[in-house]
């Protein structure tokens, strides 16, 4: 019953209960993707949308290099089978990230702190982003438009976008087949950026090389799904977002921007509600 007279929401709500906001001058969102909570109502309203934007690049870099560090290393078939008889195997499809080319698609706070640790294992790093983002050192950013020579170019392809109606289902057959055949794709970020079964024919292909995933297309993805068993992929249930950290930075930015807000001065993390981050 009180939603209609908030001033300020903190969290997540379902939409419905939103639209009762009328009061709601400034939302901060849990969560760095807003995909879920943009409804035409909130876009088109004077409601302020901030998020988790640029603080979860810590625990999704980490985790993006934990799915492509169980690919070169062969873990994913390791854990898959107790046979001691794979060792040889594995070895043979072991490789190293040391001087392979690492492309990172969207350079925002997560693809910036993919980078840090790419740069750290002492890999070639690409990138591309839609917007004017500042460069990096040790990094060759190029604007979007070059997107397929980075995939012709990658040993590792990297998804650090968010969802928009311009992302989804970016990654289809056709980006696919510009990629190297040994290339690996690492997507931490959401999982119809990726259309789902074009992904599984070019595993089942050898279109590609192999595919870490925390975030699946559908999602959840169904118990029995052949992705969870897939030979050439390596599947966790959307869990890179888990860090005991994450809350203290949410509430001490949202803290922040209250005092911001009441001063007039410029918000953190804030949302073009219209492009969609």
């Amino acid at each position: 019953a009180e939603i209609g007279d908030t001033d300020v929401l903190f969290g997540r709500v379902a939409n419905d209960i939103y639209v009762r906001a009328k009061q709601l001058r400034y939302y901060h969102s849990i969560g760095a993707g807003v995909d879920a909570i943009l409804t035409p109502e909130l876009v088109e309203s004077d409601v302020i949308v901030a998020s988790e934007k640029g603080q979860v690049g810590v625990h999704l870099s980490e985790h993006a290099f934990a799915l492509l560090l169980a690919l070169t290393r062969g873990l994913h078939t390791a854990i898959r089978r107790n046979d001691w008889s794979l060792r040889e195997p594995i070895r043979k499809e072991q490789r190293e990230l040391f001087e392979q080319t690492m492309g990172i698609v969207g350079f925002g706070g997560t693809g910036r702190d993919v980078a840090q640790r790419a740069l750290a294992f002492g890999m070639r790093v690409l990138a591309v982003d839609i917007e004017d983002v500042p460069g990096m050192s040790g990094v060759t950013l190029w604007k979007a438009d070059r997107l397929n020579d980075l995939l012709a170019e990658s040993d590792v392809v990297v998804i650090a976008l968010p969802l928009t109606k311009a992302t989804h289902h970016l990654f289809t057959r056709d980006l696919f087949r510009r990629m190297r055949r040994h290339a690996l794709l690492i997507n931490v970020t959401r999982g119809a950026i990726v259309y789902g079964d074009d992904l599984l024919a070019a595993l089942d292909e050898g279109v590609i090389g192999g595919a870490g995933i925390d975030v699946t297309d559908p999602e959840p993805l169904p118990a029995g799904h052949r992705l969870w068993t897939h030979p050439r992929a390596i599947v966790t249930p959307h869990t890179a977002g888990g860090s005991p950290r994450r809350a203290g930075r949410a509430i001490d930015t949202f803290v922040e921007n209250l005092r911001r807000l009441r001063a007039g001065k410029p918000l953190l993390a804030i949302i073009d509600k219209r492009k969609g981050y």
